[in-house]
C-alpha cells in the first residue's frame, strides 16, 4: 500500500457518531481503519442500567460498506476496547495492512451497567470496566500510534467528549459517576497532547458532539429518560466537525487552538458544514 495514502482509525464506527465520523472521514480523502466490537448486523447490542441486553442495528460491515461506496478504502478491523490484548492485535494488524495512522478518533465508549449507577449503586468491578474502556483503552492507542506520528512529523487525536467530562450536573438521572468519571479522565489527554508535542507536529482536540439522535437514542434512552428528541442534531453533524478538524485546514482565518474543546454543533453552524443543518426557523402563520 501507498505510504502516503491518509489514514484514520474509528474506534466505535458501527453505528452513531463514529459511524458518521468514518463516513465524513472517507469523504473528505482519507482512507478508514472501521474498529468496534460489531462485526456482522443484527450481532449488535448494549446493556442497560437494570442489567438488560437490547438490540442495537449497525456493524462494522454496514460501515465499511458505506466508506466503499464513497470510493474510499475501508479496513475492518474487530477490537473490543476492554480487552487489552484485543486492542494489540489490532494495532498489529492496522500497521501490518496500511503502516500508519494518521488520525486517531478515540469515538467509542462504555454502554454498560456502570455509566448510569448512581454512587452508591455502582460496583468497584463496573466500574474498572468503565474506566478501562473510557480511559485506559483510549490512552493505550494514542501510547501505540502517536509515537510514528511525531516521527513522522504530523498527525492527529481527536476525543470524541461529553460536557459531563466537564460540568457538574443540576440533577442526576441521565448518567452516573462512571460516565462522568470515564469521560473526564481522557478530557485531559489532549491539551497534554497539544503542549507536549503541538512543535512536533501533532494536533490533538476534544470534540463535543452535544445532543444527538443516534440509533440507541432513539430506539432506548429517549424513552427511558424522557428525553425528546425533535431538536437533536443528526450524527452527521459531529462527523464534518471531526473530517473539518482531520483535513489540517491550514487556510482557515479562526481555527481552534491546538489541545482545545470544540463544540461541534456550534462549530458546525458558524461553518455551514451540513447542507440544510440546521433546518431555518420557519415563518409563523
Amino acid at each position: 500500500m501507498a505510504n502516503d495514502r491518509r489514514v484514520a482509525l474509528v474506534t466505535g464506527a458501527s453505528r452513531g457518531v463514529g459511524r458518521a465520523i468514518a463516513i465524513s472521514l472517507a469523504k473528505v480523502g482519507f482512507d478508514v481503519v472501521v474498529t468496534a466490537r460489531t462485526v456482522r448486523e443484527g450481532d449488535g447490542f448494549d446493556v442497560s442500567h437494570d442489567g438488560r441486553v437490547r438490540a442495537l442495528p449497525g456493524s462494522i460491515e454496514k460501515t465499511v460498506a458505506a466508506i466503499r461506496s464513497a470510493g474510499r478504502h475501508a479496513l475492518p478491523v474487530p477490537m473490543d476496547l476492554a480487552d487489552p490484548l484485543s486492542i494489540g492485535l489490532a494495532v498489529g494488524e492496522v500497521l501490518e495492512a496500511w503502516g500508519h495512522v494518521d488520525v486517531l478518533v478515540n469515538n467509542a465508549i462504555y454502554t454498560g451497567r456502570g455509566a448510569q449507577a448512581s454512587v452508591l449503586d455502582l460496583s468497584l468491578a463496573d466500574l474498572r470496566e468503565e474506566v478501562d474502556v473510557d480511559i485506559v483503552a483510549p490512552l493505550t492507542l494514542i501510547s501505540l500510534l502517536v509515537p510514528a506520528m511525531v516521527a513522522r512529523g504530523k498527525g492527529t487525536v481527536l476525543n470524541v467528549t461529553s460536557a459531563v467530562a466537564y460540568i457538574d450536573p443540576l440533577d442526576m438521572g441521565s448518567y452516573g459517576v462512571g460516565y462522568a468519571v470515564g469521560k473526564a479522565g481522557l478530557f485531559k489527554a489532549a491539551g497534554i497532547l497539544a503542549v507536549e508535542l503541538g512543535d512536533r507536529g501533532l494536533r490533538a482536540y476534544n470534540v463535543h458532539p452535544g445532543f444527538i439522535r443516534t440509533e440507541r437514542m432513539e430506539l432506548h434512552v429517549a424513552d427511558q429518560e424522557g428525553l425528546d428528541l425533535t431538536h437533536a442534531a443528526p450524527p452527521e453533524v459531529c462527523g464534518a466537525v471531526v473530517a473539518w478538524l482531520a483535513d489540517d485546514p491550514t487556510d482557515d482565518d479562526d481555527p481552534p487552538r491546538n489541545g482545545s474543546l470544540v463544540e461541534s454543533q456550534k462549530f458546525c453552524a458558524e461553518r455551514g458544514l451540513v447542507e440544510g443543518w440546521p433546518a431555518p426557523p420557519s415563518t409563523p402563520r
